[in-house]
């Protein structure tokens, strides 16, 4: 009896043996077979992928020093079974050896709990998988991209407003987040609180010093601590949030940034840092650079902006080229402090006149940070903050999605509304303008990122528009990660202008004079034709179109019911 249980003990370890062993084989088949193919399909594949590759070693490795763990169990066990079966065999009188409670509930246990399918394991593969999402995803590092439309842009949002990016004709510029988008939103600011409250505590203690309940001393951040954030959707990799947080109630602490991330799976804080406080002298000086050619009337508002703002890390340089207004563009910057002037007597050229005030910044050894400006965007401090957070050496840069302002007097006339001033013209709404996605031409970047991609093809670029996609395209094809996001601190003022539809990579070179009344007769059919859309996409929105378009029928509508 004893020997035939024994029997079947043996052949059931033999057979769970070797089912273990085949399954092994799967499993290492399979993952070494899958990252193969993957490597001869991509033999170019960049090398900032090296990540992901090194996850999906950690955890081949792992699983096969967890089956080889297996296997030395199941012969433990094995051997123990044989040396019971050799003693009670030569002389225990057929009973079956005990210890304590009996070897054979011993085995049994040991079986049973070979057999059980292990948590552990399971929530090792979880985070192996997390891990392996996250090191793919362009998070903490930039990815290079074929072109400029791979890249996924960010979205901004606080508690009652999200600015979407992803816009089509009648969608709001502006949005409250409801429904499953508060909810995903909620999630991932109450996990980046989690982190950041453990994390702080855990350094409290590493350093010795005790955490007294009510301690005013440590700070644990709260919903109401949020300040803001963006986010976006990468289809492979999962969603990924930054957030960033100020005490309430202690002001002078620092603003804490997390990188948090849903990779189809639990959210993972991928990482934590402090960033320097409002308007301290540690902050980094942003040197605005401001390409000029006449338009005074518009550059007399640009400065009376800048005066208004609150940030003082903050210089402006002109660049100035022509000699026409010179004397009083001139004049106009000498009253501010913190403005320089450069004057060149040549053609206008943005993109030299960008590359000359970031050389003119001194020291030129020092790395500064630049903001690269037009003389038609009004900002506010907050957008400023967003610059230097957004902003990194041989990390990242900035480029923010501006929001353009329809034409005023078409806005207001047809809400029968007298033109406010200029200030109170800075209303995010689906009937005051649009998302500009189209526009790279404000952005925040170190000296240091814009001489690495060689700055602007200047031989290329003659005049207005154009350079600003260059640069752009030479961030997406560089290792260097670019946050897009829309911002609802900077606005494109409307004004009369020439249109320049640039020749690059086979477009059709289209130069459309645009007046505020008509397009030029002299531009050919195409020509022309350009020269609407784009007015019909800076004038008004589609609705007011609508409403000029109509105007004849409206008018006449309206006659009738007083005749009525």
């Amino acid at each position: 009896m004893h020997n035939s249980l024994v029997s079947k003990l043996l052949v059931r370890l033999l057979l769970l043996f070797a089912l273990v062993t085949a399954a092994s084989i799967v499993v290492l088949t399979k993952c070494g077979f899958d990252e193969l193919t993957a490597r001869e399909t991509q033999p170019n594949s960049p090398s900032s992928e090296a990540s992901g590759f090194s996850y999906a070693l950690s955890e081949r490795e792992a699983t096969i020093e967890r089956l080889k763990q297996e296997v030395l169990s199941l012969r433990t066990q094995i051997l123990f079974l044989q040396s019971n079966n050799r003693s009670s065999s030569g002389g225990s009188g057929g009973k079956v050896p005990t210890t304590g409670n009996g070897s054979l509930q011993l085995q049994l246990q040991l079986q049973d709990t070979t057999v059980a399918p292990s948590p552990l394991a399971h929530h090792y593969d979880c985070s192996s998988y997390i891990r392996k999402q996250v090191g793919a995803a362009e998070i903490l590092h930039g990815l290079p991209l074929n072109n400029e439309y791979e890249l996924i842009p960010y979205n901004h949002f606080t508690f009652t407003r999200v600015y979407p990016i992803e816009l089509g004709l009648g969608k709001r510029v502006v949005e409250k987040p409801i429904g499953y988008r508060r909810r995903d939103l909620i999630e991932a600011v109450n996990k980046a609180l989690e982190s950041l409250n453990r994390n702080h505590s855990a350094r409290i203690r590493a350093k010795g010093a005790a955490v007294p309940p009510g301690d005013q001393g440590v700070i644990k951040y709260t919903l109401d601590d949020f300040i803001e954030g963006i986010y976006r959707t990468e289809p492979t990799t999962g969603t990924q949030y930054e957030l960033y947080f100020q005490s309430v109630k202690h002001q002078a602490s620092p603003v804490r940034r997390a990188l948090v991330m849903r990779p189809f799976a639990p959210l993972q804080t991928v990482q934590l840092s402090e960033l320097s406080l409002s308007g301290g002298d540690n902050q980094a000086v942003i040197h605005v650079i401001l390409p000029l050619a006449g338009r005074l009337h518009s550059f007399r508002s640009f400065l009376q902006m800048f005066a208004k703002l609150e940030d003082r890390r903050l210089e402006l340089i002109v660049v100035y080229f022509g000699v026409t207004g010179l004397d009083q563009a001139r004049r106009m910057a000498g009253r501010s402090q913190r403005t320089q002037f450069l004057a060149l007597n040549e053609t206008f050229s943005r993109a030299k006149a960008l590359r000359l005030g970031a050389e003119y910044i001194k020291p030129a050894g020092e790395d500064v940070l630049l903001f690269m400006c037009d003389v038609d965007i009004m900002f506010t401090t907050r957008f400023l903050e967003r610059c230097r957070w957004n902003a990194s050496p041989g990390k990242k840069v900035y480029y923010p999605v501006v929001f353009s302002l329809y034409n005023p007097h078409v806005v207001y006339t047809l809400q029968g509304k007298p033109l406010p001033g200029e200030e109170e013209q800075l209303v995010i709404s689906r009937d005051t303008g649009f998302w500009r996605d189209f526009g790279y031409g404000m952005t925040c970047q170190y000296r240091s990122n814009f001489l690495q991609v060689r700055g602007f093809d200047e031989e290329e670029i003659v005049g207005w528009g154009g350079e600003d996609v260059m640069l752009y395209r030479k961030y997406i094809r560089s290792k260097i990660k670019i946050i897009r996001a829309t911002d609802p601190g900077i606005f494109h003022r409307w004004h009369t202008k020439v249109i320049s539809i640039y020749q690059y990579e086979g477009f059709v070179n289209y130069i459309a004079s645009c007046t505020r009344q008509i397009c030029s007769n002299s531009l050919t059919a195409d020509q022309y034709r350009a020269c609407i859309r784009s007015r019909a996409l800076n004038e008004a929105s589609h609705a007011q179109l609508g409403f000029l378009a109509f105007r004849d029928d409206i008018a006449a509508a309206n006659a009738a019911k007083l005749q009525s």
